[in-house]
């Protein structure tokens, strides 16, 4: 290899069956000593349709997530992950032969010495990392998409802020507000029937970001309660800019929690069951609610500010 050549990919000859490995890296070139091995690849040459297929190859046909070494193959040369192997009994997905314990070294190599650009690279992340650190940096990075927020559905909906925000107003009927405080209303006609509840999501906007406010109830232990917290739509190191104060009272009394808010990276149901909220308890619930018990009437009052 000559001085300064920049490496990605080299593949050495092997018995490995992929039959597209060498249509994908045909056209690959190495940056520096043009009488270096054939398949060795410079990133900066890289074309989209090699990596494309590059990207094929190392796609595991079980799982579909990308093949990390061990990379297992059958007599016939096609490709699996290890970890389905046992999901397949052991069998090829595509020929049906007994796999084994056959590993296909060439792709392999592939694997360990390819770098590529971040999937979400079309959303804003620029970083470039080796084959083998991309899974993990994809999974943290902050342009993933976010999850829909909303609570009390299996909602499947991903995407950026924007995105999410007006899947909330339409598909969800979610009301947003402009401002940095709130007065909600939440009713029960019959408290003692609410052992699990969600009630509607609010979105406020303010200082140029969004928040979500959650109402619910649910069980501590065996005893109902209700809980209010609120997540910031972004990342929770932006969400440590913020605090949130929320109050509610009634008969001469009241109950106030400060905090920060959690980022929706953290599920609701992670934040719910981390109590990181104001807790009602049922008594004091109705107790707020007034004297005669009969309907829950709690008003839940607060306000979003930024740290300075």
């Amino acid at each position: 290899m000559a001085p300064g050549s920049s490496i990605v990919a080299e593949v050495p000859e092997s018995d490995c069956g992929a039959d597209g490995l060498s249509e994908a890296l045909t056209g690959i070139r190495l940056d520096g000593d043009s009488t270096c091995k054939p398949w060795a690849a410079s990133l900066v040459n890289v074309g989209l349709s090699s990596l494309t297929g590059l990207n094929d190859l190392l796609e595991c046909p079980v799982c579909t997530n990308s093949m990390r070494p061990p990379i297992l193959q059958c007599p016939n040369g096609h490709t699996i992950c290890s970890n389905c192997k046992h999901r397949v009994e052991n069998h090829c997905p595509t020929c049906r032969q007994e796999l084994g314990n056959i590993r296909c070294l060439a792709l392999e190599k592939v694997a360990e010495s390819l770098q590529l650009p971040c999937k979400y690279q079309s959303l804003g992340c620029t970083e470039i990392h080796p084959y083998q650190n991309k899974l993990k940096h994809e999974e943290l990075c902050r342009f993933r998409p976010y999850n829909c927020p909303y609570a009390g559905s299996e909602c499947l909906i991903a995407g950026d802020v924007p995105m999410l925000v007006s899947h909330l107003i339409n598909d969800h009927k979610v009301d947003l507000h402009e401002g940095c405080t709130f007065n909600h209303r939440y009713v029960k006609s019959n408290p003692y029937e609410v052992e699990t509840a969600t009630w509607m999501l609010t979105v406020f906007k303010c200082f140029g970001q969004h928040f979500c406010l959650h109402f619910e109830a649910f069980l501590l232990g065996t005893a109902p309660v209700y809980m209010a917290f609120l997540r910031f739509m972004g990342e929770d190191s932006e969400a440590r800019n913020f605090c949130y104060s929320l109050e509610v009272g009634g008969n001469g009394r009241k109950l106030t929690w400060q905090g920060i808010p959690r980022s929706i990276r953290d599920g609701h149901k992670k934040v719910r069951d981390s109590f990181d909220g104001l807790i009602i308890h049922r008594s004091m619930a109705l107790f707020f609610s007034g004297s005669n018990k009969q309907e829950l009437k709690l008003r839940v009052t607060g306000r979003i500010w930024k740290e300075q």
